[in-house]
């Protein structure tokens, strides 16, 4: 069947591949640079724990700590700097491209997920995330958020599909993969039934989570009403506990492990410029960070990475010193880079294009330039020209 849809759509895509190399070559927006440094100028760790706010720009810290009267953990980094957030299709990301960009370092068009933009549906190939590159090379792999497990920040992470929106196909593939958990709401076609044919243990509350021991592999469907210190049902997990269980599961392993950890409220509470339910959910996530950043400081082999897909609201500093939303969609804004455990990651106040933040956390893996993701670029590159005939 795919055979079939491919050569009847090959005129179409090749038309599209051309245009899209040509504007690539112009513009740069398809795949990260080649890096000022060599891979093996990078800080080697063993572990990775990515977070990503979703939605959160600067002005969102700052008017989280105006409002709430406290100081953030996100303020502590030694390294602090600035992403560049947008599509291929557009000056302004979505949670869907922008995911791809953080964890595939490829730039794809609005609502797809880890696709190319000439290849939407996958018939020649599609970029490896981080979390396959260190699932195929041994290491142990989670993701954790507190929306859905079909959302598009996981997605990204672990799925390849023309649209955000095709949630049978996000279940399907994430429930079919290998890596050892993935936790977050409820989605449409997960069953019990399905994870545990293909290996995960269903978990649906708190005191299932806890009970899971080192060596399972999990699959959460957790209720999707609220994720913050005071808790609707206290067996519906904040997103502190969740990272701090997971971590306890993942870091049993001499290879290290991989982690990404989304806060999707701060995006979801901006859109609708709930300014009470949008701080709320950033002192969770500063919260989450900080207990990331106390485990990354006893351990010592660990990289914590702090940033964001896009921002949302975009939230402008007042005359009179508070900070308010002026829209309910994304912006274009730079977000925080936030690094601890790397001297090379980044130079305090650089700013990078959210593309090269893949490549640097894999080069910090000690993974090379042949391993990702320049494989993956010769791939798209050789792959682009197939399709219109350059070779």
């Amino acid at each position: 069947m795919l055979t079939m849809i491919r050569e009847f759509l090959q005129p179409t895509i090749a038309m599209l591949t051309s245009l899209f190399m040509s504007i690539s070559a112009l513009f740069g927006t398809a795949v990260a640079p080649a890096p000022e440094r060599a891979p093996e100028d990078y800080d080697n760790v063993k572990n990775v724990i990515y977070l990503i706010g979703d939605g959160m720009g600067p002005n969102h810290l700052e008017k989280t700590k105006n409002e709430l009267g406290i100081e953030l953990t996100m303020d502590t980094f030694e390294y602090t700097g600035r992403s560049r957030t947008r599509s291929a299709s557009s000056s302004v990301t979505d949670s869907a491209a922008g995911a791809t960009a953080l964890a595939c370092g490829v730039r794809t068009y609005n609502g797809a997920l880890g696709v190319y933009m000439y290849d939407p549906l996958n018939a020649e190939s599609h970029p490896k995330s981080l979390t396959e590159l260190c699932e195929e090379n041994g290491m142990m792999t989670g993701i954790v958020t507190t929306d859905l497990t079909s959302g598009a920040t996981p997605g990204g992470f672990s799925v390849h599909t023309f649209a955000r929106t095709n949630t049978w196909d996000i279940d399907t593939q994430q429930m079919a993969s290998d890596f050892d958990l993935i936790w977050g709401g409820t989605s449409e076609y997960v069953s019990k039934e399905t994870c545990e044919e293909n290996g995960f243990t269903f978990v649906k509350t708190y005191s299932e989570m806890m009970a899971l021991e080192e060596g399972s592999r999990s699959f959460a469907q957790f209720d999707n009403s609220t994720w913050t210190d005071e808790q609707a049902d206290a067996e519906t997990p904040t997103l502190s506990q969740m990272a701090v269980k997971a971590i306890d599961l993942l870091d049993d392993t001499d290879e290290g492990f991989f982690l990404m950890i989304e806060g999707a409220h701060i995006d979801k509470h901006s859109h609708s410029n709930y300014d009470e339910g949008m701080t709320e959910a950033l002192k969770e996530f500063d919260e989450t960070i900080a207990l990331v950043l106390e485990y990354a400081q006893q351990d010592g082999e660990t990289l914590v990475v702090v940033t964001a897909d896009h921002e949302t609201g975009n939230i402008t500093l007042n005359d009179d010193g508070t900070y308010s939303f002026t829209q309910g969609s994304h912006s274009a804004a730079d977000v925080p880079l936030l690094v601890y455990g790397s001297d090379t990651f980044i130079e305090d106040g650089e700013t990078v294009d959210n593309i090269q933040i893949p490549q640097r956390i894999a080069y910090s893996l000690g993974f090379t330039a042949e391993q990702y993701p320049f494989e993956v670029f010769a791939a798209w590159v050789d792959d682009a020209k197939n399709l219109i005939g350059q070779k």
